[in-house]
Parts: C-alpha cells; sequence; structure tokens
C-alpha cells in the first residue's frame, strides 16, 4: 500500500493500491460535505509575516518548516514557511471581498496538504508523519450560531465513523487553555464556557459518547474537542476535532457587517472529521486487519481461472465487472487454483471470481469470499451485480433509501 524511506523521513510514498483507499477515503468525505461546505485550496507556502500575525511563528515555531530561495535579488531573501496548517489561508479567503450576518455561517473545506516537524524518535508508521493531509474546515458564524455548528460538526464526525465501521463507544474530550496560548482571559472564558455547555448537548444526543475534561490541553488559539474512537481490538485513537477561535479572525484584521452596520470578528471554527488521512488510514488497516470493507478494498475482485481453456471468458468477466464500476484485476498465470486462492487470499481480495471451461460454457463464475471455505456458482450478470450494490458506499447508500 505504500512505504517510507531514509530520502524523506515522515513522508509517504503511496502505491497504487494504498493511494485508491486514500482516494475512496477522500471521495467520500467530499459527498459529504458537498451541500454545506465550498471546498477551497489555499496556497502550500506563504510569506513569513502571515505566520507572525497568525501567531504560529511565535508559538508553534519550533514544529514548522521555513524556505528560502537561493538567488541573490532581494525577493529571494524573504523567508516562507511550509504551511503546517491551513487555518490562516482561510481567513484570507473569508477576507476578500465584504461579508454580510446573511453570508454566515461561512463553511470552507479543503483537503490541504501540511507539513510539521516531528522529532525522528516521535515518528511512526502513518499514525504520526511530518508531512500529511488533513480533510480540514473553516466555519465563520456568528456568536449566536456557535454552538449549533458545533453540534452539526458533531453528528457529521458520528455518522462518518460509524459508516467506517467505527460504531462502538466514543470518547469527546475537552480541551482547555494551555499555558502558551494568544487571546484575553475573558474570550478564553467565553469560549470555554460555550463549549462545556455543548459537550453536555452532546453527552445527552447519544449514549455512546462518554465525555472527558483535558485541562491546559487546547491549542494555543482556542478550547477544542477531540474526538476518540476505539477500535476492533480495543485500542483508542484521537482523531477528529473541534476548535473555537474569536483570535485568529481578530489578529487578521477579518470581519462582517453585522445587522446594524457595524463591523464584527466572526468566530471561527477550526474543524477535522478523519484528521490526517495519513493516519485515518493507517487505523483502518488496524481496524480491519486489512480485509477492508468492498467499498474501501483497493482491488475489489480478482477474476481468475482454473485452466487456459477459460482465459478468453475471464476476460470477458473482469471487462463486464470493471463496466459495473467494480475494481477487478485478472489473474490468467499458469498455476494450480489453489496456489493462486490461497496468494489472493493472503492479500485480503475480497472476492474471487473463479472461471473454467464449464463456466464459460454456462455463463457462470464459481465466486468465494473472503474468509470462507465454500464457494457459489452464479450466473456472471448477477454475481456482478451483487458485487457492485455491495461495493456502493455506505453514503450513498443511506441517501439512495431516502430517496
Amino acid at each position: 500500500l505504500f512505504h517510507f524511506q531514509e530520502e524523506g523521513p515522515g513522508v509517504v510514498f503511496w502505491h497504487a493500491k494504498g493511494w485508491t483507499i486514500f482516494q475512496a477515503v477522500i471521495a467520500y468525505m467530499r459527498r459529504r460535505l458537498a451541500e454545506d461546505y465550498d471546498e477551497v485550496n489555499a496556497p502550500q507556502m506563504l510569506d513569513k509575516s502571515l505566520w507572525e500575525t497568525s501567531g504560529h511563528w511565535e508559538w508553534y515555531r519550533e514544529n514548522m518548516f521555513a524556505a528560502q530561495s537561493a538567488g541573490d535579488e532581494a525577493e529571494d531573501k524573504r523567508w516562507f514557511t511550509i504551511k503546517p496548517m491551513n487555518c490562516p489561508g482561510h481567513v484570507q479567503l473569508f477576507k476578500h471581498g465584504l461579508k454580510s450576518y446573511r453570508d454566515l455561517p461561512l463553511r470552507l473545506a479543503e483537503f490541504g496538504v501540511v507539513h510539521r516537524y516531528e522529532p525522528s524518535g516521535a515518528m511512526h508508521g502513518l499514525m504520526r508523519v511530518r508531512g500529511f493531509t488533513q480533510d480540514d474546515a473553516h466555519i465563520f458564524c456568528t456568536e449566536d450560531q456557535l454552538a449549533d455548528e458545533c453540534l452539526k460538526i458533531n453528528e457529521l464526525i458520528l455518522s462518518t465513523y460509524a459508516d467506517f465501521g467505527f460504531d462502538g463507544e466514543l470518547t469527546v474530550k475537552l480541551s482547555t487553555r494551555p499555558e502558551k496560548r494568544v487571546g484575553s482571559d475573558a474570550a478564553w472564558d467565553h469560549a470555554e464556557a460555550v463549549m462545556a455547555d455543548v459537550l453536555k448537548r452532546i453527552a445527552a444526543s447519544n449514549n455512546r459518547i462518554k465525555t472527558e475534561t483535558n485541562p491546559g490541553e487546547g491549542a494555543f488559539y482556542g478550547p477544542k474537542f477531540e474526538y476518540v474512537l476505539r477500535d476492533a481490538i480495543g485500542r483508542d485513537w484521537q482523531c477528529g476535532t473541534t476548535q473555537v477561535d474569536f483570535n485568529l479572525p481578530e489578529r487578521f484584521g477579518a470581519f462582517y457587517i453585522d445587522a446594524d452596520g457595524a463591523k464584527k470578528a466572526p468566530v471561527m471554527v477550526h474543524r477535522a472529521i478523519c484528521g490526517s488521512i495519513e493516519r485515518f488510514i493507517g487505523i483502518l488497516i488496524e481496524h480491519f486487519a486489512g480485509n477492508f470493507p468492498l467499498w474501501l478494498a483497493p482491488v475489489q475482485a480478482v477474476v481468475t481461472t482454473i485452466t487456459s481453456d477459460g482465459d478468453e471468458y475471464a476476460k470477458e468477466v473482469a471487462a463486464a465487472a470493471r463496466r459495473a464500476g467494480l475494481r477487478v484485476e485478472i489473474d490468467l498465470r499458469n498455476e494450480k487454483i489453489n496456489y493462486k486462492v490461497r496468494e489472493h487470499s493472503l492479500a485480503k481480495i475480497p472476492a474471487l471470481l473463479v472461471v473454467g471451461k464449464k463456466e464459460a460454457e454456462s455463463r457462470s463464475v464459481s465466486i468465494r469470499r473472503l474468509g470462507s471455505e465454500g464457494q457459489k456458482v452464479m450466473p456472471t450478470a448477477d454475481a456482478i451485480a451483487a458485487l457492485a450494490e455491495e461495493a456502493i458506499p455506505p453514503d450513498i447508500k443511506r441517501e439512495r433509501s431516502k430517496a
């Protein structure tokens, strides 16, 4: 699926099958956001001055990568930062053009690639890297809209985790002001009070949820919720976050025109669902032990032959399966069928479609499902239709059922 090597410490080399999973996760999140969010993209590298304004240069500098051109001109002496976060860029997008209270809430989403320095001893496979993609978003809203926005994010997080197979216990932690922070104590008091009230409402809404407080573990610009899910073997992973920020819009001079005609700084809510896509995929690999549900599996089926007599028919079956939208490979090797079955089972292929001379004559396939000892002979069209139906992502199935 992927590998790491010394020339790129903490960044992932995605192979084709791993990148297929990555894109399936992105496509799922993009569909979930389509109705309520505007997807944007902010630059990868921005002048140091922007990060000084945001407070990152002072409070987060040890985790940032900086770059300077090797040229001799004055322009080449400017320092730039490779973005560790998407938020300052999104504030610039909000500021571009006059905003009214009628435009709020404005929800900007980005699958943004960010880089953060992690000590070499802290890096750990996909779970802790230096370069990763966030399913990031920033919501600009009024104070009156804040609680409802946090609750909507909570609903999105819970349903997303359930779709990915995490439907057990979930912990939501409220992380409060750290020692190193920006903003007044009054702003922090207000933000924490709103978040504490929302946390009570979240706990009351779902008996799956436990709540905790993490004193001093908030971001330097505001308190946050951390969503901790539990995988199939009982391990806890912190993924989603919701962070309330009264400071960053004000530092950048962002404002909207309120109903009374006055300028007012919006509240900014930082939120992520999967968090780091790389880390989330690492968690999925562990959770499913590599045996992904059909909609996520990089190869959903392999068409394989018993003897060479079935080669031409196997090609027909594979072509029909691809037309139905399935990710299919074909195995025409001159190997014993038991060898092929064992090899593809070890590779966690969800379905094997076995064909031979008899299947070619009857226009059928013999289906073997991963983890099952038996096999079932079905007409090819029926088998492909059943697999294609099973491979529909859960969010699309849910929308179809509503219709």
